[in-house]
């Protein structure tokens, strides 16, 4: 389990976006500074994954200088994995979070607060991995979303746990889509 709080793990996030999409190389300096500023408190650093541009969180101590040391890291689920790609189009992604934040808001009025949790880690797994909306999501993408993101990115509580698939199931019934088949073992 990460040191990080989930609040700071999301600011990470933002300020890495903004940063992402500012004018010029101050303003998006500033951005990167005050994000490693707030994960400088938890000793925390940040970094981006060219890879599969994928900005990862990790304890600093990891690091002697600019290079990660192995037999420094003990527990790699310590880390926090946030995938930056989708389609690259800041107003693209702005409009899929606007509708997937307005799906959230319809399983929180319909469901409740732990329903909404889960819809709202999902929303966050689309948007940010895919930059899709939540209901055109495969079963591949449901099954990864329920192994990979939701335990280690979402820090549910044991009802919102226990409660996950039936989420899904509500995400999809407020989009009026159907929730396709997948094998991922239920939670």
């Amino acid at each position: 389990m990460t040191d990080l709080p989930r609040e700071v793990v999301d600011a990470a996030e933002r300020l890495t976006r903004l940063a992402r999409r500012a004018v010029d190389d101050a303003e998006a300096a500033a951005y990167e500074r005050d994000r490693d500023e707030r994960l400088d408190e938890y000793g925390f650093t940040a970094r981006i994954r060219e890879s599969d541009d994928t900005l990862v969180l990790h304890p600093a101590e990891w690091l002697d200088g600019d290079t990660a040391r192995m037999d420094r890291i003990e527990d790699t689920d310590r880390a926090v994995e946030v995938p930056l790609s989708g389609s690259g189009d800041p107003e693209e992604w702005d409009d899929v979070e606007t509708h997937n934040a307005e799906v959230v808001a319809q399983v929180a009025e319909r469901t409740g607060e732990i329903h909404a949790a889960n819809a709202r880690a999902f929303a966050d797994f689309m948007g940010n991995h895919y930059a899709r909306r939540v209901e055109t999501a495969t079963a591949a993408e449901l099954e990864e979303f329920l192994t990979e993101y939701y335990p280690r990115n979402a820090w549910p509580s044991e009802e919102e746990r226990d409660a996950v698939t039936q989420s899904l199931e509500h995400v999809f019934a407020v989009t009026e889509t159907a929730l396709p088949e997948f094998t991922a073992a239920r939670r």
